[in-house]
């Protein structure tokens, strides 16, 4: 299986002519969603779901929680289904998004794994089942250092890749990469931004 990394928090998977992506955003690129044929939304905030784009896609099917699955003309998924997208095994988990301040932005995020991958969305839910790979929060105003190092620790992944990094100057990412490698307990790197990594071969 292959994982792709593009802009903020998206993410493809492939496996043969299979593919799968996950929050494709305004600050992601289009060319993320090529050839797929289903895509996972974790939330309704526009940096995770770009509506604009997924409207000039109409062959994809958008799997989402049901507070956000009528807006899009998507499939209703909710915390503990277990589904099939584009050939993927696909485990809901999750529910809500993390708290910035005040109880906002209180809105549902649920998050996915997929074959193995966890993508959190906007939370930091440690997931009872093993899983393989983290795509690790890496800023946000809901996220702080500590919290990601706990969450890496908590999950116990055999390997970890960032995501939603946006917010961060090549010197953030630098030192989160740094961090990261040293007090996560696990096999952290970063994939280059449009770069691929396989994930049978590690």
């Amino acid at each position: 299986m292959r994982l792709t990394k593009y802009g903020h928090a998206c993410v493809r998977l492939e496996d043969g002519d299979r593919a799968l992506v996950i929050d494709p955003g305004v600050y992601s690129e289009p060319a993320a969603l090529a050839g797929a044929t289903a895509v996972l939304i974790t939330h309704e905030h526009a940096d995770h779901v770009d509506v604009d784009l997924l409207a000039t896609n109409p062959a994809l099917t958008v799997y989402t929680h049901p507070a956000l699955a009528a807006q899009l003309g998507a499939v209703a998924v909710e915390v503990g289904d277990t589904f099939t997208a584009a050939g993927f095994t696909v485990r809901v988990v999750g529910g809500v998004h993390a708290e910035i301040v005040d109880g906002l932005p209180g809105c549902p995020n649920v998050g996915y794994i997929v074959d193995g991958v966890y993508h959190p969305g906007d939370a930091l839910f440690v997931p009872a089942e093993p899983v393989d790979t983290l795509l690790v929060p890496a800023s946000g105003p809901w996220v702080k250092l500590g919290e990601v190092i706990e969450f890496t620790r908590a999950v116990r992944p055999a390997r970890a890749f960032p995501i939603h990094d946006v917010n961060l100057s090549a010197r953030g990412l630098e030192s989160f990469d740094d961090w990261l490698t040293e007090t996560a307990g696990t096999d952290y790197s970063r994939i280059p931004l449009g770069n691929s990594v396989d994930l049978t071969s590690r």
